[in-house]
């Protein structure tokens, strides 16, 4: 009988041995895990800070839909400097996209509880992101309103504010941005919409880019909507609002 009890025992010894040991290796499986996304995503933040992103994760899968509904596969993008985009285009995209772009750090507290506010009373989801959450989510992550993107937005978003300044996010943004179908960046769409370089984008020109950025499959910079244009008129009244802007 004592030798059925220790025999139960030793099994029983073996059992939580075996239990500890697979909470011990799962623990340290999402410690390294955590550890090696901490130190890819510095090391990505901090590259990009001196190294212009060839792509994004946008533009590949933007690439492959064209090609599932047998369209040619297109990516239109030419990357231009900071001092290569006209300022109106800047103002442009401070005055449509966030206005508080200098003065905040990355988030507007604001903008996001009215867009909580307005969501929670109509279907249409409204963003309340501000171009460095925006810049975070087009250069590190994909498309998507989940939780976990989020998080993962919200995480890049501090890194960015922290190794960028702001003329690098701007000039980043600026170049990324999905602009139209198979349009990516404001030369590309400069080009595209107006025939002309970004450096030389006027005032009208600017806000008529800029009104397309929340939906640029769907809408054009040269084929407005009346509510486009009413967008585009409170754009350029925002410009003018704004003063001088110090990158």
């Amino acid at each position: 009988m004592a030798r059925k009890v220790q025999s139960s025992k030793k099994r029983g010894n073996k059992s939580g041995l075996f239990k500890n040991g697979i909470v011990r290796l799962i623990l340290r499986i999402v410690k390294l895990a955590v550890i090696a996304f901490v130190a890819l995503s510095l090391f990505g933040v901090i590259l990009f800070k001196y190294v212009n992103p060839p792509f994004t994760w946008l533009m590949v899968i933007r690439g492959f839909e064209r090609k599932a509904d047998g369209k040619d596969w297109k990516i239109d993008k030419k990357w231009v400097d900071f001092d290569e985009i006209a300022d109106p285009m800047k103002r442009a995209a401070v005055a449509a996209e966030d206005q508080s772009f200098l003065e905040n750090h990355g988030f507007d507290f604001r903008a996001i509880e009215k867009a909580i506010e307005k969501n929670s009373k109509s279907k249409k989801l409204i963003g309340g992101s501000t171009i460095t959450q925006q810049t975070a989510k087009n250069v590190f992550l994909w498309p998507g309103r989940s939780l976990l993107r989020k998080g993962f937005e919200a995480w890049f978003t501090i890194l960015i504010e922290t190794f960028w300044t702001k003329k690098r996010i701007m000039e980043i943004y600026l170049n990324v941005i999905e602009m139209g179908d198979g349009i990516y960046g404001i030369e590309a769409a400069s080009q595209a919409y107006f025939n002309t370089p970004a450096a030389k984008l006027t005032v009208r020109q600017s806000a008529a880019i800029a009104v397309i950025f929340p939906s640029p499959r769907k809408w054009s910079a040269t084929k407005p909507t009346t509510y486009l244009k009413h967008r585009q008129y409170l754009i350029r009244k925002n410009m003018r609002r704004l003063g001088p802007l110090e990158f």
